[in-house]
């Protein structure tokens, strides 16, 4: 599975590390991660990018791109666990953070779309008071939306709110100008080589698994999840998964949409294909590790499409992963526990093409010793009843998946055949869990316990992977880190190994 955005693309280049002191390093290649080093580096920093695989590995080369402050139900979302204020201090911080990387895509010849957006009803009743609650929280804080009782669209409405000009565009061109930009203004950009801890006293000295030490005055983590565990952020993310696909069509809506519904779907438009024009859908999310058959959400994402859009032939499917904070507002700011040396951005809940700049801008302004006026509502929030009761069933979530994992594993001894291509299992050798696939002719047998936390892993039968339900680590079939906060593979296991019959 690869993205309409990665595949058939030359790679970005990257630099080699020929310092082991920087002013800063940013950990995390996406648009985060690249920005914030293009803001810094332009001030005058030595800046490095360190980067575990390629430029946009992760969500930014997997996100539908919609550059919009119409963000399905988010605002009316924050408004039920926070004041206007912060709600307000959300939507300002997204609008500079828009203008931002508009004015950059225009300066850097980067394309990108004019589209109206829009959060509709598929159907009446819960779904509308949904959509009209948006309406409303848009309105309070001074967006011009407008209400249409008959959205124009081939899928079931029952009305809704739309936002006029906001933008789309192919995030992997954003990227590969912030990179260009970033190095030709002095920055060193590493790719390939994965941040794996840290000095724990003293200034920040970072372990790479080469074995490598990379000394800085301050460090920035744009690595979706924390990948460093002082700020406890593993436990105050929820780890989402949603999935994407792109058809040749030649009438696909002239529109970013995303429907009310708990299985969202979104829709919009992309150039080029056979078709002159793309279709991309996306939707069927669930928490990472915890959907029954990956492969069957992609399917019935599939079937919808096909339903409403007869004619439409695919060219592409994909994932992607993001991470909700508790109290659903982005976390940016100093790392707890960090010593005023490290600082963090996540928790943009799949809205990060205008978070994820509003986020560079407010970190490189701490990191010259200021804070956007904008930014001040969210970084001193306070949270309710409603964000302590939702971080309660967040991690009441990971206690279930845990015990779960770990009966799961009980009950289903080791076994003398190897699982079917495309299959994996988790059986117990001894009392020790392990994950056994097949994947491209070649079995392999890992330890089935996440190296993050000690999660029983799942097996992921869309993407061939190990994922952690606890806090969304996902791992190749041979064991590779996927995704963190996990850092550290999966051991090898030879059958038979630490056995205790």
């Amino acid at each position: 599975m690869i993205s309409l955005w990665l595949d058939d693309r030359p790679p970005i280049p990257g630099d080699q590390l020929d310092r082991d002191s920087y002013d800063v390093a940013v950990v995390g290649a996406g648009l985060t991660g690249l920005t914030t080093a293009l803001l810094l580096a332009h001030a005058g920093r030595h800046v490095v990018v360190l980067e575990a695989r390629h430029v946009g590995a992760v969500t930014t080369g997997n996100t539908t791109a919609k550059l919009s402050l119409l963000q399905g139900t988010k605002l009316s979302t924050i408004r039920r666990f926070h004041s206007r204020k912060v709600a307000q201090s959300y939507v300002d911080g997204n609008l500079e953070g828009q203008q931002w990387l508009l004015r950059f895509c225009e300066s850097h010849d980067v394309p990108v779309q004019r589209r109206d957006a829009m959060t509709y009803a598929a159907d009446p009743g819960a779904q509308v008071d949904r959509a009209r609650a948006e309406f409303v929280a848009a309105r309070e804080v001074g967006l011009p939306v407008r209400w249409e009782d008959r959205p124009d669209l081939p899928v079931p409405t029952a009305g809704g709110v739309v936002l006029p000009d906001q933008a789309q565009f192919d995030p992997m061109d954003v990227l590969e100008a912030l990179a260009g930009e970033f190095r030709s203004a002095g920055g060193t950009l590493v790719l390939g080589r994965r941040v794996v801890g840290a000095d724990k006293v003293g200034s920040p000295v970072l372990h790479l698994d080469d074995g490598r030490r990379v000394a800085a005055r301050k460090v920035v983590l744009a690595t979706g999840a924390p990948i460093l565990d002082r700020g406890l952020y593993f436990a105050k993310l929820e780890p989402l998964r949603s999935y994407g696909f792109a058809f040749d069509h030649a009438d696909a809506p002239q529109v970013m949409a995303l429907s009310t519904e708990s299985t969202a779907h979104s829709l919009r438009d992309a150039p080029g294909g056979a078709a002159g024009t793309r279709l991309l859908v996306g939707g069927a999310g669930h928490v990472v590790g915890r959907a029954r058959s990956e492969a069957d959400r992609l399917d019935r994402l599939r079937e919808w499409t096909h339903r409403y859009f007869p004619g439409a032939v695919e060219t592409h499917a994909w994932s992607a992963q993001d991470y909700a904070s508790h109290d659903h507002v982005p976390y940016v700011g100093a790392l707890p526990r960090g010593g005023g040396d490290y600082y963090v951005a996540t928790g943009f809940d799949k809205w990060g093409m205008a978070s994820a700049v509003m986020a560079a801008l407010n970190l490189s302004a701490q990191l010259h010793g200021n804070t956007p006026s904008w930014a001040k509502p969210m970084a001193h929030r306070i949270t309710g009843p409603r964000g302590v009761g939702r971080g309660l069933a967040m991690n009441a979530g990971v206690g279930a998946a845990l015990a779960g994992g770990l009966a799961e594993a009980a009950a289903h001894p080791e076994s003398r055949t190897a699982p079917a291509e495309g299959e994996g299992r988790i059986e117990r050798e001894g009392a020790v869990p392990v994950a056994t696939s097949t994947v491209d002719g070649r079995t392999c047998r890992v330890s089935g316990l996440c190296t993050h936390l000690g999660g029983v892993l799942e097996w992921n039968d869309a993407e061939k992977s190990w994922d952690c339900p606890l806090h969304g680590s996902r791992f190749a079939a041979d064991g590779s880190v996927l995704e963190g906060p996990a850092v550290t593979p999966l051991d090898q296991r030879s059958r038979g190994e630490d056995r205790h019959e």
